[in-house]
């Protein structure tokens, strides 16, 4: 992309390290600050809809929604004005925060955006080759190849859960990845980052995947479920519907770890530092935390229904 047209630079473009996908620099210029973004068209896990995103970022920023103005977007560089905010930790945020996040969410999910591709496109395929995975590790001398190991079957049982739990629906246009790292909070309101996962999603796995992520810190031993319920109560107050409980709400989080784990495991079984994209040391963590986390995540899932009632 031609960074131009954003004016004259009044300094070298940084980069701002921490991104598990793409890589972020920011630009100083004469017209302002920007948030310069370089897609990751290496090993992405699938097709990023750039010019329908956009169209959805500007959709939603006239409606108000607390975000970064999109300015520009091109097949591998998308372009926001920088906003000065902090970071929020991942741990249990405010009550108040995740009600304020709830009624995003039913804002977002009223706006009338045309979206060509349907719901069927917007899953990942799920990948069952973890015994394939787990010999390729031992074979590498992976940190963490002993435990992947040791947990094949339960990856598998993880796999069998994502493809065949039933979503009731409906399906909404939304970000789809609200997480802490993807929030900044400015005046101690949430201003939400890094659209370009956004698209069709059931509506029960994008409330289940954002309340929880909100809800608790880097494991699940501290889960509170008066953060969870605030998310809930404000989707609600704001205008949305609650789909029915079921295991549904937890499908699509556990499914986008479980292909991320593997995403970045291919990554470190080819030992290679990528131009774009995580850092090889990155992926590394990325790799080990998925691989002990998830299968507590799973073990977890009658008690996360339970926040549910």
């Amino acid at each position: 992309m031609d960074l131009s047209q954003l004016g004259v630079p009044t300094g070298p473009m940084t980069r701002i390290h921490g991104g598990f996908a793409n890589r972020m620099y920011r630009l100083d210029t004469d017209q302002g600050s920007f948030a310069v973004k370089e897609l990751n068209l290496v090993d992405r896990r699938w097709t990023y809809h750039v010019e329908d995103v956009f169209r959805f970022e500007q959709a939603a920023f006239d409606a108000g929604i607390p975000m970064p103005e999109p300015i520009a977007a091109s097949h591998d560089t998308l372009v926001h004005r920088w906003v000065e905010g902090e970071t929020v930790p991942e741990e249990p945020v405010s009550a108040e925060f995740a009600f304020e996040i709830g009624e995003i969410l039913a804002r977002l999910h009223t706006l009338d955006v045309a979206w060509p591709q349907g719901p069927t496109e917007e899953r990942e395929p799920t990948s069952h080759d973890w015994a394939e995975l787990a010999a390729q590790a031992i074979a590498t001398r992976q940190p963490w190849a002993d435990e992947l190991t040791s947990r094949v079957e339960t990856f598998l049982a993880i796999a069998d859960f994502v493809e065949t739990c039933e979503r009731p629906g409906p399906v909404v246009l939304t970000h789809r990845d609200i997480q802490p790292w993807n929030l900044l909070a400015r005046h101690g309101r949430p201003v939400v980052l890094d659209w370009e996962l956004a698209g069709m999603l059931d509506l029960s796995g994008e409330l289940g995947s954002t309340a929880l992520s909100l809800a608790k810190g880097p494991g699940f031993d501290a889960i509170k479920p008066a953060v969870f319920r605030a998310l809930l109560d404000g989707y609600v107050t704001g205008g949305g519907t609650l789909p029915p409980a079921g295991p549904s709400w937890f499908a699509y989080m556990i499914g986008g770890w479980l292909g991320h784990t593997r995403w970045n495991i291919l990554r470190c079984l080819a030992d290679v530092e990528a131009r774009t994209g995580p850092d090889l040391a990155l992926s590394q963590e990325s790799a080990r935390n998925g691989v002990r986390g998830l299968p507590d995540l799973f073990g977890r899932l009658a008690q996360l229904e339970a926040l549910l009632l």
